[in-house]
């Protein structure tokens, strides 16, 4: 569960509330920027973002290790690499430089 994409996930889930938070009291406060009562902005989206940490932590517990409850988000898995393609080369054969990296033209 301690993992450092488990780590990531938190942060990121932690992040995002606390942004969310704080803009959610920015329009229902219906004040001016220079007229919103900072402090208690930030403690409000602090506190919401620890719930956050504090959620995200206990529903590892229960689960498989993954922040999410309905386990629809995983932290760790294979990573998609895209293959160069070589449109001038025959199937198989490998490209003599970057030359022969060229996109076919349009017909």
């Amino acid at each position: 569960m301690w993992t450092k994409a488990f780590l990531l996930a938190i942060i990121e889930r932690a992040v995002k509330t606390f942004a969310q938070s704080a803009a959610a009291l920015l329009v229902a406060a219906g004040t001016g920027l220079l007229a919103v009562d900072w402090l208690q902005i930030l403690s409000v989206a602090g506190l919401a973002a620890v719930v956050s940490v504090l959620t995200s932590v206990g529903t590892g517990v229960v689960t498989d290790g993954s922040p999410s409850v309905g386990n629809v988000e995983t932290v760790a898995g294979p990573t998609y690499t895209p293959e160069r393609v070589d449109y001038d080369q025959p199937d198989g054969a490998e490209p003599d430089g970057p030359d022969d990296l060229t996109e076919p033209e349009a017909p």
